[in-house]
């Protein structure tokens, strides 16, 4: 075997796509920033229950594990940042009202998320804490959209769920934990022969309703069906109504918008709104977010929460490509006061200056370079290579 080949679905970036998920992370770290979110810098490793914490184990399989040579206590490298930044807003920065953070850095998989997917995506993304009503979900699914069209990704589809309407049926079923997981396949699978075996198990009312669950999918009229079809529990019609909330406001956000009811993305996870966007001709959610008020009590302090992640690899490579920055070419005249003044000038007004070194034999169209300096009449001016 070759020593120098990567493990599966682990990949370096090349200079091009590497500049353009750069260029993408700032253009996205400052829009974040002209929203009022703070940039946090989690570390790659934790102790492991630090980073399972509140997740309901979602992640336990996805995580890295390795021992800690100094404690001896068993560490994990990051599978999501999430966790990360609600533990910072618990116990770092302690904040009583509306704290807005974000974030940028590689996560690690232990197997990937689909086929053809990274194991090592990088994650960005942001949240808001200390905020329970459907206000700050709204804020953060409009910055969701605003970030993808920084990108210059187009005919976005907004899929929006809640997974109050599934907890609550089960609750009132009372069924068990088995039964529970059962019915969460098969309502996420929308496999309706599996639903129908469970659900003449239960309560007819309620059965009826889990059976309709993969069936609610579509646009506003949706709603309008759920109230006929689910019961009429207080927990149920509170989502209901945040989700024709959600639909009324954002009908000038320019995006095709449908409501899921059996979507249960982070049952043991997230609390309420659960959404996923997607564009045309990309098969993967190219961003993914929610409600989850529940992270912060399992860090010993209740903070509602809601927020978005995307990976920047993907986005790359959905986004429309865009020209690479031209250089201009200098010559390799360290003792030129006049030129290294030249050079300094345009570097600090934003153009790449290359210094051809002696000897160097590439050509020119290697360098990236279109332009070059050149001394006319005195001055070092900047004309076609």
């Amino acid at each position: 075997m070759h020593k120098w080949l990567l493990p599966e679905y682990i990949e370096d970036v090349l200079p091009e796509p590497a500049r353009r998920i750069e260029a993408l992370r700032r253009g996205m770290l400052d829009l974040f920033e002209l929203h009022g979110y703070q940039l946090v810098v989690p570390p790659m490793l934790e102790y492991v229950e630090s980073l399972l914490t509140g997740t309901g184990h979602d992640l336990d399989l996805r995580t890295f594990k390795l021992v800690d040579q100094l404690s001896g206590r068993t560490l994990g490298v990051r599978a999501d940042i999430t966790p990360q930044v609600a533990r910072i807003d618990a116990h770092l920065m302690n904040r009583k009202g509306v704290n807005r953070l974000c974030y940028a850095g590689s996560i690690l998989h232990t197997l990937p998320a689909g086929l053809n997917r990274t194991r090592e995506p990088l994650q960005i993304g942001a949240e808001i804490y200390g905020h329970a009503g459907i206000e700050s979900d709204l804020e953060v699914q409009r910055l969701m959209l605003d970030a993808l069209r920084l990108a210059g990704v187009q005919s976005l589809h907004l899929d929006i769920g809640h997974v109050a309407v599934f907890r609550t049926l089960v609750r009132e079923a009372g069924v068990g934990a088995e039964i529970e997981g059962e019915l969460f396949r098969a309502v996420q699978a929308k496999d309706v022969p599996a639903l129908d075996m469970l659900a003449n198990k239960m309560d007819r009312k309620l059965g009826a309703a889990l059976r309709a669950l993969p069936e609610l999918t579509g646009g506003v009229d949706v709603l309008a069906r759920a109230k006929k079809l689910l019961p009429d529990f207080a927990e149920i019609k509170q989502a209901l109504g945040q989700l024709r909330a959600i639909a009324a406001s954002l009908q000038d956000a320019g995006t095709n918008i449908c409501f899921d009811l059996g979507e249960l993305r982070g049952l043991h996870y997230h609390s309420g709104v659960v959404f996923a966007v997607y564009a045309q001709g990309w098969a993967n959610a190219l961003a993914l977010g929610g409600r989850y008020d529940e992270v912060g009590q399992a860090f010993g302090r209740a903070r509602p929460a809601t927020g978005f992640s995307m990976d920047l690899r993907e986005i790359v490579a959905i986004a429309p490509v865009t020209e690479p920055r031209t250089s201009i070419l200098a010559p390799y005249l360290p003792a030129d006061a006049a030129l290294q003044r030249r050079i300094a000038g345009l570097r600090k007004a934003g153009d790449a200056v290359i210094v051809d070194l002696p000897g160097h034999d590439k050509a020119r169209d290697e360098l990236g370079c279109n332009r070059r300096l050149a001394l006319r009449n005195g001055k070092w001016i900047v004309e076609p290579l």
